[in-house]
């Protein structure tokens, strides 16, 4: 039976003071589950599909595509194509991680489908966010689906305007926030947390995150209404169970090859080599075994088996002995080494080291011209400050395509983010700035190590920041009711813990915060005690990045662009830019300059170096003199009059040279002397106000010996004005001039 488009099941959800809408069944009703999310004006369609697998892949195969439609908000797209094709924006990308990130653990492991979620913008009304219906969405969609799903969760914005909490905060509130944070939650507890903050204390951010969660209980709510009425059954599972024989004998046979020990060696590749060694020993053992040597399946489960096992041992060894795997306690930081000034021609460049992982950054200093411009829903937008972050596949000795790849985006925009809280304003650092990160080597937490080696980059160029930022990494192990919170944690902590708890900040309080669960949840207590925890941790690090750089150098790096700013008349920008943008084109052309001019007449300039820095500012100025009493000009035949000419002295400056200031003699006719279009050196006798009047006979007597006296060449009364004064005020044709008529 055909679903009637104008009666879809509908529920709604009142939410931070908005209603939220679930609709199932007027658009996508092929698709497993689709679900219409709307706030206000702005409508996110989430759709999930799934097939089985042909093959075990190895991993589960959810994928997670977030797009904004540019109709969606009346905009046509500025791609030469006209069309939304090619790879996703970097807010797509971030967004698509946002609802993955809270999603993939809720999937029961082991599920051989290959699922795909995609969310699509299709209305925005300027106010309303997407990116947190979308989250809530494609739980929505899921929990409907025939797919088995572990949930349902609800996503929600968090800002504080004036000292109160905010849920989902409207475009303009955000801009007042000194808090924007994106989590996602369960009925009990957070999966997700995501956001930045400007130097507010953790019980701050504690007390935020409960609330929230709180909050937004309604979504968790109308999402179980919205099952009960049109949700499809589920799909039968049933978990993957191994052999109890064969446990046994892996868990024997690896005992014997020195498991325990491998897994207490305390560097990371050496660590490997002994791990890989453990399974050859078993695998060998095995194959030589009758029982066992003719069972394909068996032997291609032994290596999920060893690290389900290696698993067990290294968590037990933490919750009962506080030992992990390098040897350290569960609250202390791997050894750092610093290096600033690494590179010689960057602007500022920095060598972070934390234990095995290393990070190169480099700052990079431009012009309002570099800024990033990016199109979306809200229109045109532009960056001065950009964090990329790099891992390149030599970093953890492997060989793999180079790309750019969604975790390296998600990282830098974290990094970008912790980092942004001190930068100077425009106005007083009118620089754009990116920074690099490139990791070097990596054994956990490089996106950490990005931050803390970006501060330190960012002081060695010189760059006036607020404050000094680190940011750590922190992991957990929780055995039922008990939970070991661990600092700064190693890549294998993070593969077999349950959380990557990444916080940033300065040392008065949080910039940046990322956190991922791969359980159901995270408590208060939990989280109360990883924030305390990670400011220890901080803190430390603060003092020992103290030791190599206190704070920024006081000069720019001589390789940075020379800066000047220069207020002119913004009546003469268009002079400046010239015909067609011939005049600025010059400038650039002569000095190597870029030349930023505001509507108001605030002109920016940035050059390679100081010498091209005052060239341009001259060829700038150039356009917004002003005359000086008594200096010559060489001055352009604008206008010839019967009174006198019209010469330009300057860009866009005009004086007028009365025909008694032509010459030294009687002058008949202006044309005589003045022609159109040549050059006529003047001496400048008079300013009042707009009004300027000049002479080419002083100049004349200047050159005949006679010094300009200001009182023979001042203007004379009206009275006592005629044709040069000899005619009885009279003009040439004998009649009154206007004094004598008036």
């Amino acid at each position: 039976m055909l679903q009637d488009i104008f009666n879809p099941t509908r529920i709604t959800a009142q939410v931070g003071g908005r209603e939220i809408i679930f609709e199932v069944g007027r658009l996508a009703n092929q698709a497993d589950g689709a679900v219409w999310v709307q706030c206000g004006g702005t409508v996110v369609l989430v759709t999930v599909c799934s097939q089985p697998l042909e093959f075990d892949k190895g991993f589960f195969p959810l994928t997670v595509e977030y797009s904004e439609k540019m109709y969606a908000a009346g905009r046509i797209p500025g791609s030469f194509f006209r069309r939304e094709i090619g790879r996703p924006s970097e807010r797509e990308t971030l967004v698509s991680r946002l609802i993955d990130r809270p999603i993939r653990p809720l999937f029961p492991k082991g599920l051989k489908e290959d699922v795909q979620v995609l969310a699509s913008v299709i209305s925005a009304d300027q106010e309303n966010e997407s990116d947190v219906l979308a989250l809530t969405g494609a739980s929505a969609a899921l929990l409907i689906s025939s797919l088995p799903f572990e949930g349902p969760v609800a996503g929600g914005r968090i800002g504080r305007v004036n000292g109160q909490f905010v849920l989902n905060p409207s475009f303009e509130q955000q801009q007042q926030s000194d808090l924007n944070i994106i989590f996602a939650a369960s009925r009990d507890a957070l999966t997700m947390v995501e956001g930045d903050a400007r130097f507010l204390p953790e019980d701050v951010i504690i007390e935020a995150l409960e609330w929230g969660r709180k909050e937004i209980q309604p979504l968790i709510d109308a999402q179980m209404q919205l099952r009960e009425r049109c949700g499809k059954p589920k799909m039968a599972f049933t978990p993957h169970e191994d052999d109890p024989a064969l446990l046994a004998r892996v868990r024997e046979l690896a005992m014997q090859a020195g498991i325990e020990e491998a897994l207490r060696v305390p560097d990371k590749l050496p660590r490997k080599e002994a791990r890989k060694a453990v399974k050859e020993k078993v695998l060998e053992a095995l194959k030589a075994d009758p029982d066992w040597a003719e069972n394909e399946d068996a032997l291609q489960n032994v290596g999920e088996i060893i690290g389900d096992l290696e698993k067990k041992l290294v968590r037990a060894r933490i919750v009962n002995e506080g030992t992990r795997i390098d040897g350290r306690d569960t609250r202390s930081v791997r050894p750092i080494q610093i290096q600033t000034g690494v590179l010689p021609r960057a602007h500022g460049s920095a060598l972070f080291r934390r234990g095995e992982t290393k990070s190169l950054v480099i700052t990079t200093l431009g012009s309002s011209t570099d800024e990033q411009r990016m199109d979306s829903l809200t229109g045109d937008v532009t960056k001065r400050f950009m964090l990329h972050y790099n891992f390149p596949p030599y970093c953890v000795g492997e060989v793999k395509a180079v790309r750019v790849s969604r975790r390296e985006i998600g990282h830098g925009a974290l990094a970008e983010k912790s980092l942004r809280p001190i930068l100077p304003a425009d106005t007083d650092f009118p620089f754009t700035v990116r920074v690099v990160a490139e990791t070097m080597e990596s054994n956990g937490s490089s996106s950490m190590a990005a931050v803390c080696g970006g501060s330190l980059s960012l002081m060695d160029a010189g760059v006036p920041v607020s404050a000094p930022v680190a940011g750590v990494a922190m992991g957990l192990i929780k055995e039922g009711d008990q939970f070991v919170v661990l600092t700064d944690i190693l890549g294998d902590e993070d593969a077999l813990g349950d959380m990557d708890f990444k916080i940033a900040g300065t040392a008065d309080g949080v910039t940046g915060v990322q956190m991922d669960i791969k359980i159901t949840g995270l408590t208060t207590d939990i989280m109360r005690t990883a924030m305390q925890q990670a400011r220890e941790g901080r803190l430390h690090i603060l003092a020992e990045m103290a030791k190599a750089l206190e704070g920024p150098r006081k000069e720019l790096s001589r390789y940075a662009p020379q800066h000047a700013e220069i207020f002119v008349n913004p009546d003469i920008i268009r002079l400046i830019i010239g015909p067609g943008g011939k005049n600025i084109k010059a400038i650039t052309a002569a000095t190597g300059a870029s030349v930023d001019i505001e509507d108001s007449g605030r002109v920016s300039i940035f050059a390679p170096t100081a010498e091209a820095l005052e060239k341009a500012r001259e060829m700038v100025s150039y356009y917004d003199q002003r005359p000086d009493i008594g200096k010559n000009y060489l001055a352009k035949v604008r206008k010839v009059m019967e009174i006198g000419a019209i010469v330009e002295v300057l860009p866009n400056v005009e004086a007028l040279v009365h025909v008694s200031q032509l010459d030294v003699n009687r002058v008949e006719q202006p044309g005589d002397v003045a022609r159109l279009g040549e050059d006529m050196l003047v001496k400048v006798i008079e300013i009042n106000g707009d009004r300027i009047r000049a002479s080419r006979k002083a100049v004349l007597l200047e050159e005949q010996g006679h010094p300009w006296n200001p009182e023979e060449t001042a203007r004379p009364p009206r009275s006592d004005r005629g044709d040069r004064g000899d005619r009885g005020g009279r003009d040439r044709r004998g009649r009154p001039d206007r004094g004598d008529r008036r």
